[in-house]
């Protein structure tokens, strides 16, 4: 796959994805394209994502994904075209798979697809974006033998 992924560990917790489980779920959100991709994606604690949170969106509480795409200038050109960054709360994402009985490992999956299609441009604001990227979540979910995650439990 062409995707150059670089994985920032913020913290050292039991139940952290591997290396090599991020690298599979972000070429798998990636698999339809042809383009090289490079990105980044930092695991955080709750203070980190809290902070985050509350300067670029102004909410003041950590939540699960936040992605920050990266916009080329005009004058720049590169072979590789470089997403962003996503910034993943490792608690959030742990609490939350708990509550939503949802295997962790699957969760995460989820997370880090969900976090890549952002970085690709896609949105869930309106009804109609939010239909076509959960659909495009549940098929990359599938191909990974991971139930749907929008299915109530």
């Amino acid at each position: 796959m062409n995707t150059e992924v670089e994985i920032q560990f913020a913290l050292d917790t039991p139940s952290l994805p591997t290396i090599e489980q991020v690298q599979t779920w972000v070429e798998a959100a990636l698999a339809q394209y042809s383009t090289h991709f490079s990105m980044c994606i930092r695991i955080v604690d709750t203070d980190e994502s809290q902070a985050l949170n509350n300067e670029y969106r102004g909410k003041d509480k950590p939540t699960n994904v936040l992605s920050f795409p990266f916009e080329m200038p005009d004058c720049v050109t590169v072979e590789t075209e470089i997403l962003g960054d996503l910034v993943i709360c490792a608690p959030v994402v742990s609490q939350e798979a708990s509550e939503q009985n949802k295997a962790l490992f699957d969760h995460w999956a989820h997370m880090i697809i969900h976090g890549t299609l952002h970085l690709l441009g896609f949105d869930h604001i309106k009804d109609a974006e939010a239909e076509e990227m959960e659909q495009l979540e549940r098929d990359i979910l599938a191909k990974l033998n991971i139930a749907d995650p929008y299915l109530i439990q």
